[in-house]
């Protein structure tokens, strides 16, 4: 009788301890689990990153529409690159991080966090990261051209059925009214 309330004394302490790892896994991620896995993310640096790359792009924006432009003062351009320089190095990175938590929580347990954490910590987890800012620019350069392709379809395809809308409304027979009459446009 002993050895069997000792092992079922046993079992119960190693199914209690088994129950408790599981269920701790299950658990949502708490605040600091998240901050932990932003921290192994690099997620700050990168963010400062991405808006250094964009503070460069919006440079070069501001540059081309110079060039556009004849009439503006000659100083206006580093008065518009301070603008931007200040923007960016302004940006609240921290408070973004602080309004992302929630939302991380809200989809990832503790054993995800730890498991992704996990990742990170090693020498493939570590040459992501590091590579990850290069591999996205990459790609999106190398995705623009679809995606000016299909933003132009796209707004053909609006103005198309805009003007066809247009067509059939002015054309549509009425409650014995006679139909729109849209004055002529010059082109």
């Amino acid at each position: 009788m002993k050895r069997s309330a000792l092992a079922l004394f046993a079992f119960l302490l190693f199914a209690s301890v088994s129950f408790a790892q599981q269920s701790d896994a299950d658990a949502p991620a708490s605040k600091a689990d998240i901050e932990r896995y932003l921290d192994a993310m690099h997620s700050r640096d990168m963010m400062k990153s991405m808006m250094v790359t964009m503070s460069v792009q919006l440079h070069k924006v501001v540059h081309q529409q110079m060039e556009k432009q004849s009439n503006l003062p000659p100083d206006f351009e580093a008065k518009m690159d301070k603008k931007t320089d200040d923007i960016f190095n302004n940006f609240p990175v921290d408070d973004l991080i602080d309004v992302m938590i929630p939302v991380y929580q809200k989809h990832l347990t503790k054993g995800d966090v730890d498991a992704m954490v996990a990742f990170y910590s090693t020498p493939t987890g570590q040459k992501l990261l590091k590579e990850l800012p290069a591999i996205t620019a990459e790609s999106m350069q190398a995705a623009s051209g679809i995606i000016q392709k299909m933003t132009a379809n796209a707004m053909q395809q609006v103005q198309e059925e805009i003007a066809q809308a247009q067509k059939e409304n002015e054309t549509k027979p009425g409650d014995g009214k006679t139909p729109k009459q849209t004055p002529p446009t010059s082109n």
